[in-house]
């Protein structure tokens, strides 16, 4: 498969399935689409800003419910294959994506794999190890996390950073350099455990005096 970022904002998002995985794959979604969970019970559990409706849909009412959502994405996660089926032909038949929350390695179910993600805007990573091994997606999740914290303030620093070498007249290739020189640097990573500012500072310091610098 090949990986993909896509726009959800202002879509709808159908997920058929009120258990963990159905909440989970909710809160994902909820944070650009409008969500929508068909579940005939959700229990204590968060579903974030998802409109959450009460219902148990026959396989015979999959076509009716994605007719009447209109989802860019279909998510099918309840713990009845039949009604996964049902829901993902009615979603491939009105043209809409489909994730099988019970597709365990096997690809031909669907066509869309959620991967876990790490966000730390505007860096986003995603992991996927095509449903063979949750544990090891979770694991290189978790040290990604614990390992680049501020993965998000390091590209802010070298965007502002390209910026201001190419109006000083920095050589393209010169800018390479020093930004790969800064997103290598531990001193620069450890500086932005102290902020953004702290940040800046220890990479200008660590690529020190460049050609078309006027300063």
């Amino acid at each position: 498969m090949i990986p993909l970022m896509h726009d959800f904002e202002g879509e709808t998002v159908l997920v058929v399935g009120g258990g963990p995985v159905g909440a989970r794959k909710a809160r994902t979604f909820a944070a650009e689409a409008s969500v929508v969970v068909l579940s005939p019970e959700f229990g204590d559990r968060t579903f974030a800003d998802a409109e959450k409706v009460r219902a148990a849909p026959a396989p015979e009412d999959a076509t009716e419910w994605v007719e009447r959502t209109d989802p860019a994405l279909v998510v099918a996660a309840t713990d009845d294959s039949d009604l996964n089926d049902a829901f993902s032909t009615a979603a491939e038949e009105h043209g809409a994506l489909v994730n099988r929350a019970d597709d365990h390695g096997d690809q031909s179910f669907g066509n869309v794999v959620v991967p876990a993600t790490v966000r730390d805007d505007p860096v986003t990573l995603a992991i996927a190890t095509g449903g063979r091994a949750p544990a090891l997606s979770k694991h290189l999740r978790e040290r990604f996390e614990d390992e680049f914290g501020n993965a998000g303030l390091m590209a802010e620093v070298v965007g502002d950073l390209r910026e201001d070498l190419r109006d000083r007249g920095v050589p393209a290739a010169e800018r390479r350099d020093a930004v790969r020189f800064v997103v290598r640097s531990r001193e620069v990573w450890k500086a932005l455990d102290s902020g953004r500012y702290k940040g800046e500072q220890v990479a200008r310091d660590v690529i020190g005096e460049l050609p078309g610098d006027q300063t």
